[in-house]
């Protein structure tokens, strides 16, 4: 064969029914519309499966002529696979430091960085701003989120021994009826949110997956304990089951994170730190300890989102602000916390049945509320918020601490 001779694929006694499309394909791929390949093979099928698989990817077939011994067809080139990418586009780049503010919605489900062929549906997701969901610590918090995971069958001592008194068993009891009730809606807000997503913002998604899934094995560990002494659940208000369905009518995600993550998840982070301190067994010390290390990524990542939407747009806080005062009217006439949940709490930090103890538990109980408030108050401040109106909007922040 001179320079000026069209190359010969030889496929041997392979056929189309075994993969030789992938080495014509593979040869083609070479060659300029026009260019002309030859195919030899000893496959008795080849002719016909040869000229059906090029009438389906654009390219002509024609026998060969005199003296083209060797040769079993020749295919010409076409160019309908290279027209089909040709006003294709790139979804942004694979890695995350440069995600697009405005993703196309017709990329869909293609991965970031995909060669994204035209003409595809757009995908149902409405959240599609980078400045509505993303936070540039999302990929290193679902690293660390993805690090962190634990089995509630391995990482509690689940047959440690102890025996606690009927009145401390059912605090506990009460509590961790609490906890699940509350860990139930912060699996379904996230859950609501991460459909709504647009893919091209994935560390997002993966890090509400993460955030969903811990949800999901907290209300296993907190149910677990409270049927650890073979007794029934506690009691669930209807103030508490109103102030937790408020969250899950928010649509707007920064809103929901702020509601959610900052104000709710955050006051939880003390509550969590309370029970590990006065827990009365190591059961009970050992889930809410690991629960609460789960929940500070759920409140960083919150915090991160709305810093950065804040900063970007400092209007914006007072939607912030908008979405408690209106958390607040909606629930002004419930009762707030379940007093059995309050009591129980009581019961718990104080640890003995005598006038004294119950005051030292009572105070404690106090003092938690004012860590919360507290904590909330710095979380706003680093939002933005001046610290008079940081007061004012944690105030209004339900008495279900959630």
């Amino acid at each position: 064969m001179t320079a000026a001779d069209p190359p010969v694929l030889r496929l041997g006694p392979l056929g189309f029914e075994r993969g030789a499309h992938l080495l014509v394909q593979h040869a083609l791929r070479g060659l300029r519309p026009g260019e002309e390949l030859g195919v030899a093979g000893d496959d008795p099928a080849l002719s016909v499966h040869l000229r059906a698989w090029c009438r389906e990817h654009g390219h002509r077939v024609r026998p060969p002529g005199p003296g083209e011994h060797g040769v079993r067809e020749w295919v010409v080139r076409g160019r309908s696979d290279l027209d089909r990418w040709s006003d294709a586009e790139r979804a942004g780049e694979a890695g995350p430091g440069r995600v697009l503010a405005r993703p196309s919605p017709t990329w869909g489900l293609a991965a970031r960085g995909a060669l994204v062929e035209s003409g595809g549906p757009a995908g149902p997701f409405d959240l599609a701003d980078r400045d509505h969901v993303w936070a540039d610590v999302a990929p290193s918090l679902y690293a660390r989120a993805a690090a962190e995971q634990w089995d509630p069958a391995s990482a509690v001592d689940w047959e440690a021994s102890f025996e606690l008194p009927g009145e401390i068993e059912r605090a506990v009891v009460q509590v961790m009826t609490y906890l699940v009730e509350n860990e139930q809606a912060a699996l379904v807000v996230p859950a609501r949110l991460l459909a709504r997503i647009h893919p091209h913002f994935r560390e997002v998604l993966q890090l509400l997956a993460v955030q969903a899934a811990d949800e999901a094995r907290h209300m296993e560990v907190f149910t677990r304990r409270a049927l650890l002494k073979g007794g029934g659940m506690g009691t669930s208000s209807a103030g508490g089951r109103q102030s937790l369905g408020t969250l899950l009518t928010e649509a707007d995600f920064s809103l929901a994170s702020f509601l959610l993550s900052v104000l709710g998840e955050g006051s939880f982070l003390n509550l969590l730190g309370f029970l590990e301190r006065h827990a009365p067994d190591p059961v009970t010390r050992r889930i809410t300890g690991l629960a609460r290390r789960d929940e500070a990524r759920h409140v960083a990542f919150g915090v991160a989102h709305l810093h950065r939407r804040a900063t970007l747009d400092p209007a914006f806080r007072a939607r912030l602000r908008a979405a408690v005062e209106r958390r607040h009217d909606a629930l002004v006439d419930t009762a707030g916390l379940n007093r059995d949940v309050f009591d129980s709490l009581v019961v718990l930090a104080a640890g003995a049945w005598t006038p004294e103890a119950v005051a030292r538990g009572y105070d404690a109980v106090v003092r938690l509320q004012d860590e919360m408030d507290e904590g909330r108050q710095r979380r706003l401040v680093h939002l933005g918020f001046p610290p008079d109106e940081a007061a004012e909007v944690s105030a209004l922040h339900t008495r279900n601490f959630m």
